[in-house]
């Protein structure tokens, strides 16, 4: 299975590596008040790339904090109830099992 995972990044890595070296051309990006920056496109693609992936990151931020903060708040709530439990079950116990008094014959 690891030769296989090995296997199928090395073709994307050739893959990408053969786009890259086929896109070398230098592109110009303008930006306002004319200014513009001339790079390699496969440079800009890869900016542009990084740039999104990072804002998707970031969007799901919120989300990740909201379920961190849920799960914290169902832990509390579990270990209070194993508490309540704990306290619950030898009383409950105790009241269930009574030993017979002392020289009494058990019914049966």
């Amino acid at each position: 299975m690891r030769a296989l995972i090995l296997i199928i990044r090395l073709i994307i890595f050739f893959f990408l590596l053969g786009f890259a070296a086929m896109n070398s051309d230098p592109v110009s990006l303008r930006f306002f008040f004319d200014t513009q920056w001339q790079a390699p496109l496969v440079i800009i693609l890869l900016g542009f790339f990084a740039a999104g992936t990072a804002l998707g990151a970031l969007s799901l931020l919120g989300t990740l904090f909201q379920l961190r903060r849920e799960l914290s708040r169902t832990r509390r709530e579990l270990a209070r109830e194993r508490e309540r439990q704990a306290v619950l079950k030898p009383a409950a116990s105790d009241a269930a099992v009574q030993p017979p008094p002392a020289g009494e014959a058990v019914a049966q």
